[in-house]
């Protein structure tokens, strides 16, 4: 890789550690908390069993009898009851996709540095307010994962990570895969090995990722943890300009597409278009939250604008 990075094709450390000054623009966590450094400041609703053990005091009428310690019951010979308090801690962990297909963009940059981006700045926000934060980085076969930690250090690896998987994209590097091979399911089968339930998990992925994704892999992980699902696309996605005849090569491979033919631009326009609505009834079925990503836009000002309701969430 060249000294010389073009920052809107390939991201850096240096540009992924400069997202850091936007973390306190995000209202990602908004809700007045506690501002214990032990605890974290995700006050999001409580999924699982979510209590700590606290203390073992005397039985008191109404307590629920299956809290009863017998053993300190048995040594005291009056019945003691062990109480629980409530789990604060929410740690956030970033599913982030890094595959060829994301090495394209029209606008300001490429989807993939947008994604690097993406994933950057809500780990240095979760950092900002005491929240332990991983992640895994995914290409079409492999993925690379930071156990969630409350420290810098695994914030800089889950960084270089990202720097890595970037920078080795190139134009050559695409190698197509069918939808029953979609990279993401991938993902999502080795996280369930990772994510502890009650998690805030972040999934940020090319906007395609939906034709092959296999739904069923999400709802566990949306049953168990608060899922927002952030998916990235160009505005080339969208539609097609008129520019005539367009000739695309990969490889052997050789395509040429009449820009001014309307069924050719309404055909195209629909695939996207299909791909969106997808998304939304995931999002509905899941119950989850749907922030899609634009290139046209650096990652903080969409977040900002999202989260703090100034645009529609779920549009794309």
């Amino acid at each position: 890789m060249s000294a010389a990075v073009d920052p809107a094709i390939h991201c850096t450390l240096e540009s992924l550690l400069a997202t850091r000054r936007h973390c306190h623009e995000l209202p990602l966590f908004s809700r007045p908390v506690r501002n214990s450094r032990q605890t974290g400041q995700q006050n999001s609703r409580l999924r699982g069993r979510g209590v700590d053990f606290d203390q073992v005091r005397a039985y008191l009428p109404g307590d629920d009898i299956r809290n009863i310690d017998w053993r300190v019951t048995a040594r005291s010979q009056k019945v003691h009851t062990k109480v629980f308090n409530e789990e604060r801690e929410r740690p956030v962990f970033l599913i982030g996709e890094q595959s060829p297909r994301l090495f394209f963009g029209s606008q300001r940059c490429f989807k993939s540095v947008l994604a690097a981006e993406t994933c950057a700045l809500i780990a240095w926000t979760a950092l900002a307010h005491h929240d332990r934060v991983g992640g895994m980085v995914f290409g079409p076969r492999e993925c690379h994962e930071v156990r969630p930690r409350r420290d810098r250090q695994a914030l800089l690896k889950l960084l270089q990570l990202l720097v890595d998987a970037d920078q080795a994209l190139t134009p050559e590097s695409h190698d197509p895969y069918e939808p029953a091979n979609e990279p993401l399911n991938m993902a999502l089968r080795h996280s369930r090995e990772i994510i502890r339930p009650g998690s805030i998990l972040y999934i940020v992925c090319d906007h395609a990722a939906i034709e092959g994704l296999n739904q069923s892999l999400l709802v566990p992980l949306a049953g168990h943890n608060d899922l927002i699902l952030l998916p990235v696309f160009d505005p080339l996605d969208v539609e097609l300009p008129r520019f005539g005849p367009l000739d695309f090569v990969q490889g052997e491979r050789h395509l040429t597409l009449d820009t001014q033919q309307d069924s050719v631009r309404e055909d195209y326009a629909a695939q996207f278009t299909a791909q969106r609505q997808a998304w939304l009834r995931l999002a509905r079925r899941l119950r989850c939250s749907l922030l899609p990503l634009d290139t046209r836009q650096p990652a903080h000002e969409q977040l900002r604008d999202t989260l703090s309701g100034s645009t529609r969430a779920g549009g794309a």
